[in-house]
């Protein structure tokens, strides 16, 4: 009886967490399009969302245009710019599940600074110079995984866990990366931690950093949130 009664609570643990993961990501469209609107008005309620009227559905709905242009990294303190095409650059994205970047850097150390998606797995392919990528496992182990990218060569970052790519060539590099989600969310890991709104107090971050309290305090004032 025992063993019945054990076996129905992993069962139901099981159920219950089979459940919560399928969730966790996107969920899967129940029509053909649900093209996403600002005003409700004009739409309809459908999914959980409201959409637009399909008979009201353009091309450009599900259009964006201007990948191929070169983004200027000088300006950008970490050499690189991130172009997103999410969601909210095509709305017919809408209960997809992807969506798409382009990822320009600097030559001699253009880097897309360790962050994660919360929302999203990506998989990376990269068209013009070299880039170092890696992901860092979770704890207890905090493994780096990592490799050197020639143009042509594909990489998965898995989601949630922290990544990084750096242009370690001497010329400008070019990535494109697919994501799992429509709006994949991005948590810049310095930027959260050292430039939160309002701060968080230095003590923390002292004790967490093992960092002297006046060093924290310069980061912070590197990483405030008007430069985030």
């Amino acid at each position: 009886m025992q063993g019945n009664c054990n076996f129905l609570v992993a069962f139901a643990l099981l159920a219950l967490a089979s459940i919560l993961g399928s969730s966790a990501y996107d969920p899967s469209p129940l029509q053909d399009i649900c093209v996403a609107i600002n005003d409700p008005k004009n739409g309809i309620f459908v999914n959980g969302k409201f959409c637009k009227d399909p008979k009201f559905v353009t091309a450009d709905d599900f259009f964006f245009s201007g990948l191929n242009t070169p983004r200027d990294t000088a300006n950008n303190p970490v050499g690189s710019v991130v172009t997103t095409v999410n969601v909210e650059q095509i709305p017919g994205l809408n209960t997809l599940g992807v969506s798409l970047v382009r990822i320009d850097y600097a030559p001699y150390g253009g880097l897309n600074p360790p962050h994660t998606h919360p929302r999203a797995t990506e998989i990376l392919v990269v068209l013009e110079g070299t880039l170092y990528v890696g992901f860092v496992t979770s704890n207890p182990d905090n493994r780096l995984v990592s490799k050197v990218l020639y143009p042509g060569d594909v990489f998965v970052f898995p989601i949630g866990l922290i990544h990084f790519q750096l242009n370690v060539g001497k010329t400008n590099a070019i990535a494109f990366a697919g994501l799992s989600s429509q709006n994949p969310g991005v948590i810049t890991i310095a930027n959260a931690v050292f430039g939160s709104n309002p701060p968080i107090n230095p003590d923390v971050l002292t004790r967490a950093f093992q960092l002297d309290n006046n060093v924290v305090k310069y980061l912070q004032t590197r990483f405030g949130w008007k430069n985030n």
